[in-house]
């Protein structure tokens, strides 16, 4: 009986289809913020790391994620991968947002406005990050309350999450989107 069961576990898996092997998409990451952990113990102290991370793909596409591990770069490869499975879609009309929306998360708090062409990014750090990878050209932002960068990461993609486009406002309300605007 022992051979039989080499045999079968000496068979290689059977490949699985999945969808999203096929989809390769080129994106790109930042790092936001590395934070070294100490753990108490018996001995000492235990150290370990953290990294936030945000990847995008310059399209509309952005997402975040958090890994830990004993070693930098491995909580960096975590986080990214964590951030590729997070991504959320942004709608972007002429480079910008298309209404203002407000993130909070815990302490966090960022208003977004939009802005004319020509302004730029008027964010700092993690909030620009996510922004930059998005592809939005012009945006105001304005961080009401904390300075967390986690707790600012995920106050704005609450924001990014609450945008709509005026084809998505209109279809829900049962208008013609050429006579509808946002504010």
């Amino acid at each position: 009986m022992t051979e039989d069961k080499k045999k079968k576990s000496a068979k290689p898996a059977p490949k699985k289809d999945n969808k999203k092997d096929e989809m390769v998409v080129e994106t790109e990451e930042r790092v936001v913020a590395v934070n070294r952990v100490a753990k108490v113990v018996k001995g000492g102290r235990r150290f370990s790391f953290s990294a936030l991370m945000v990847v995008g793909d310059k399209k509309g596409n952005v997402g975040f994620g958090l890994g830990k591990a004993k070693e930098v770069p491995d909580a960096i490869r975590k986080a990214s991968q964590e951030a590729n499975k997070n991504m959320i879609k942004i709608p972007i009309e002429n480079g910008t947002i298309p209404h203002k929306v407000l993130g909070e998360f815990d302490a966090g708090k960022i208003l977004f406005m939009p802005a004319g062409e020509g302004t730029g990014i008027k964010a700092a750090g993690a909030c620009r990050a996510i922004l930059e990878l998005a592809c939005v050209k012009n945006v105001l932002t304005k961080s009401q309350r904390g300075n967390n960068p986690h707790n600012i990461v995920k106050a704005t993609f609450d924001a990014l999450a609450h945008l709509r486009s005026v084809e998505q406002i209109a279809k829900a309300r049962g208008l013609d989107p050429k006579g509808l605007r946002i504010k």
